[in-house]
This record gives C-alpha cells, sequence and structure tokens, in this order.
C-alpha cells in the first residue's frame, strides 16, 4: 500500500530541485480555460526535496483584484503599513482549482516521476491520482470520485497559502488534500474562503497616492515661525479595491478612506500644530488650510515650526496619511480592518533671521 507523506511536511528550502507537474498552462496556474490569461508574477510553485520528504511555496491564488475609486491627483505610491502590528490576515484557505476534465486532462498527461500538488509540501504521482478520483478509492481523499465526476457541476479544490506567508506553521491548518466540491457550495470548513478573507487579501494590494504635503514657505523655513501645510481635497479621496473568487459568488469591496494627516518634523527642535501632529481630514475632503498672504505669524491650523537652523544636512520632515479601511462583501456581510498607514519624508531647510544692530 502507498504511504501518505506526513502532514508535517518541511517548508525551507533543500538543495535538491523537483520539476512539478505543469500539463497546461491554464490549468496550472488556475485561469479559466479559454481567457488566454499569464500566470500573475507573484505566483510561485517551488518544488524541493530533502530526503523522503517534499516541500513547496503554494501561492497560486485565483482571486482576481481590481481597484478603483480614488480619483487622485497624485499617482499611487505604495502599500499600507497596519497600525496594528500584531494582525495578520488568514495564512491560508481554499480556493477551486479545476474542473472535472481538467483535472482528467492534467493526470492523463503526466509521465513516470511527474509529481503533482494536492497540498502545502505533498505531491502525488499518477497511480495516486488515478486511485483517488478515477477509480474512486477513498485511501488518500475524503471525496473519492470515479471517473473525474466528468459531467458533474462542480470543481475540485486546493489549499492556497498567502505569498509572505508560505513558510508559515499556520498554513497546514489548510490540511485538506486537493478534493471535490459541489457547484455553488463552498466547504464546511473553518479555512474555507468567506468575504472577510477577500477583504482581508485585498487589504496589501490597496496603493495609495503619494502623501507629499503642500508646504509654504517652500523651499527654505525660518526659525520660530510656522510652516503651513495642507493637502488639496483633489489629492485625496476614497480608494476601493474589489477581490472576488472565480467560480464562486464570493467577493469583497475594501474601501481606503483617508482620516488623519500626521506630521513628524524629524527633529526634537520644533513644534507642531496641532500639538498632537495629527491634522485630521476637513468636511470637504481637504487637510489644513492653503497658507493666505498676512498669515505668516499666525499659528496654522496644520503645521510646524523648527526652534533651530539646519547646518550641514536638512531635517527630514515625515508625512503619513493614516487610512480607515471598512469592507462590503456578499450577502450584505461588512465590516472593518485596522487602519493603515502610508509614510512619505521630505527634506527642509531651516534658516534662522539674520539682523544688523546700528
Amino acid at each position: 500500500m502507498r504511504k501518505l507523506l506526513p502532514r508535517a511536511v518541511t517548508l525551507t528550502a533543500a538543495s535538491l530541485v523537483v520539476t512539478l507537474l505543469t500539463p497546461s498552462a491554464a490549468f496550472a496556474w488556475g485561469t479559466d480555460p479559454g481567457e488566454g490569461a499569464k500566470p500573475p508574477a507573484e505566483d510561485s510553485a517551488k518544488g524541493t526535496a530533502s530526503g523522503p520528504e517534499l516541500g513547496a511555496e503554494v501561492t497560486r491564488t485565483r482571486i482576481v483584484v481590481t481597484q478603483s475609486g480614488g480619483g487622485t491627483a497624485k499617482p499611487s505610491a505604495g502599500g499600507l503599513t497596519a497600525v496594528d502590528p500584531n494582525w495578520k490576515p488568514p495564512a491560508c484557505w481554499y480556493e477551486p482549482l479545476a474542473t472535472p476534465q481538467q483535472l482528467k486532462d492534467a493526470t492523463e498527461k503526466m509521465k513516470k516521476g511527474d509529481l503533482f500538488s494536492v497540498n502545502f509540501g505533498r505531491r502525488w504521482g499518477k497511480d495516486l491520482l488515478v486511485d483517488a478520483f478515477d477509480k474512486g478509492e477513498a485511501t488518500f481523499t475524503d471525496t473519492p470520485t470515479k471517473n473525474y465526476n466528468v459531467g458533474k457541476k462542480g470543481m475540485f479544490w486546493r489549499a492556497v497559502a498567502r505569498e509572505d506567508r508560505a513558510n508559515d506553521p499556520e498554513i497546514l491548518d489548510c490540511s485538506k488534500n486537493l478534493f471535490w466540491q459541489k457547484a455553488g457550495t463552498v466547504p464546511d470548513d473553518p479555512n474555507a474562503p468567506t468575504p472577510a478573507v477577500l477583504a482581508a487579501y485585498a487589504y496589501d494590494k490597496i496603493r495609495v497616492p503619494d502623501t507629499k504635503v503642500e508646504l509654504k514657505p517652500q523651499g527654505k523655513s525660518t526659525v520660530n515661525l510656522p510652516t503651513w501645510v495642507w493637502l488639496d481635497k483633489a489629492v485625496f479621496k476614497d480608494v476601493t479595491v474589489r477581490a472576488s473568487l472565480p467560480h464562486t459568488d464570493l467577493y469583497a469591496v475594501t474601501t481606503a478612506k483617508p482620516v488623519a494627516l500626521h506630521l513628524d518634523p524629524g527633529t526634537g527642535d520644533a513644534r507642531t500644530f496641532p500639538a498632537s501632529g495629527d491634522c485630521p481630514v476637513n468636511e470637504d475632503g481637504s487637510i489644513g488650510t492653503p497658507y493666505t498672504k498676512g498669515a505668516a505669524q499666525q499659528d496654522p491650523p496644520c503645521g510646524l515650526a523648527y526652534l533651530r537652523a539646519t547646518r550641514d544636512e536638512p531635517y527630514q520632515l515625515k508625512a503619513s496619511v493614516t487610512w480607515e479601511i471598512s469592507w462590503k462583501g456578499t450577502g450584505e456581510a461588512q465590516g472593518k480592518l485596522p487602519n493603515g498607514t502610508f509614510e512619505t519624508t521630505q527634506d527642509i531647510n531651516v534658516q534662522e533671521i539674520q539682523s544688523i544692530n546700528r
């Protein structure tokens, strides 16, 4: 009797690299047949061998992500950093992988020595796939099928890991091997995909505009005189990201809304306005107030004042916008995710006022 590889697998790189089965581009990368889609650059499926164990990184998600909204005047610059450092999105979940005909075709094209990924670190040869899904033997699967269920509505599902957590032991919570799932249903499993899972996946796909702020005076600030800081309402608007899982009705629309600007002068020899350095978003979507002529001696609603001039190096003004994250999805599901921040740094030169005593 053939023995199944143990669940506790080695997830570190090993010295010997083996080639995994890729019978067709459409099937191997989990794209819909006929789409002509190419695998995303970040997708990976690497096989390694160390003694009797096989390990792999599997991040072949089928989730489709599109960003819309925002209407930002500045280009998207990068992703968000969660304010809560302890927050982690799900490490793994299950997704549809192949139709009955796709799995049958892939298995029949396998050659001696080819291995098929049925879970993290588990690779089956052709004989095991035939036994489980063609002959209907239940030795290594909870959902044996005859003739790969060709003609029936449904798909074979497999576990997927987040790319940045592919070596995290938590992915072993998704322990099911490749399995059959009827159309229109999701697995009865704690790691089944949900709108909340899709929303969390979309979190690090959010791209927000550059946070470079408008300053007055520009170029050089003057010791003890306020520098006004603002962001125009046309620059920052809500950004939305939609994540959907093909072959299911699952989707989530995650929205990032700018709610505050935080200023860090880059030196302790400075004051911020407000004192906290947190400038809220105004009702019209702007942050702070643009400088107007004659306001040089006034305290700005958002700004800072340096108390010491720069010498050889400029101060590094850090400006970070806080984005409030919420989502809505299938079946009126909704929720919130941790706020995110995006930070940029600007050089600030500060001069002293020169006076002459007569």
